[in-house]
């Protein structure tokens, strides 16, 4: 793989054994052999092409990422700040996959335009809020996104339509396209009362969720029937830890790092979790964290 790591870091910004706790919202995590940062599209197109052969893998802002404890063999590929542009259209707003949620929602005020205010906390990018679609308090991307353009496996561009958009999913999970570009279609709306609904959710935010310690947000996705949060409380698990991973003591649905875990305290804190949930409750919890590299 040497000879494709000198080949990437001639494209782009790249960084050796790059440290993965600096790139995740968890803090945890080996290093990547390479973590590639392309600046433009094109540097990311050259940089697909020389990674075809060895193991990549495409983040953005790492908010619902757990790496492994043993790093990632291959090049990590972070489409970041560079990736960040932002413009405001009449009723629609044009993002790159870069660009966080929260400043698209501030551009949404601004225009007094009316349809990010349940998305307006969520820290993860475009990209990767479109892949997942990345929803709060009601909200979710499928309500605002109106088509998409991304990459796609054969590194040919594409715009998307129809994107199969159900819970915390979307058919970018299985046909290896990455998105590149967002275009959401909002609403006219009163500037103040936007800005009203988005103060009062991000103080409902402060008081409910454990802003203040490393996570990756809701730990498991909700089921079918019920909250995962509240079966987790039910079955006994609030304040549970394994390691320096714990179950929050104020949400529930969260685990955290408080301080020192590793990779290796979450999955098994998660496992335990599904583990005792599922006998409480008969309900398997299915993880909304990603998960990369090597956790052996």
């Amino acid at each position: 793989m040497e000879a494709v790591f000198r080949a990437v870091e001639a494209v782009c910004p790249a960084e050796r054994r790059a440290n993965m706790q600096k790139y995740t919202s968890f803090k945890i995590g080996g290093c990547a052999d390479l973590l590639a940062q392309p600046q433009t599209k094109e540097q990311l197109l050259a940089v697909l092409r020389l990674c075809r052969e060895i193991p990549h893998a495409v983040i953005g802002n790492g908010t619902n990422l757990l790496v492994g404890d043993g790093g990632y063999r291959g090049v990590l590929i972070r489409i970041g700040n560079a990736f960040s542009g932002i413009r405001v259209d009449g009723s629609r707003i044009y993002a790159q996959a870069g660009a966080t949620l929260g400043a698209v929602a501030r551009a949404a005020l601004e225009a007094g335009l009316s349809g990010m205010e349940p998305l307006s906390g969520i820290p993860g990018t475009v990209g990767g809020a479109v892949l997942m679609n990345a929803g709060a308090y009601g909200g979710e991307m499928a309500d605002v996104i109106e088509e998409t353009a991304c990459i796609r496996p054969d590194l040919t561009s594409d715009t998307v339509l129809e994107h199969g958009f159900s819970y915390r999913h979307s058919t970018y999970q299985e046909n290896g396209c990455i998105v590149t570009d967002a275009v959401f279609s909002l609403t006219e709306g009163d500037r103040e009362e936007i800005r009203s609904a988005m103060d009062t959710l991000s103080v409902k935010r402060r008081e409910k969720q454990p802003l203040t310690l490393p996570s990756a947000g809701s730990a498991f996705k909700r089921p079918a029937e019920g909250y995962a949060a509240q079966m987790i409380d039910e079955a006994g698990l609030r304040g549970f830890s394994v390691g320096d991973a714990a179950v929050s003591e104020k949400h529930a649905g969260f685990v955290v790092n408080l301080g020192g875990a590793t990779a290796r305290d979450v999955r098994t804190l998660l496992c335990l979790v599904q583990e005792k949930v599922q006998k409480t409750h008969g309900v398997l919890l299915e993880p909304e964290i990603r998960f990369l590299g090597d956790f052996t």
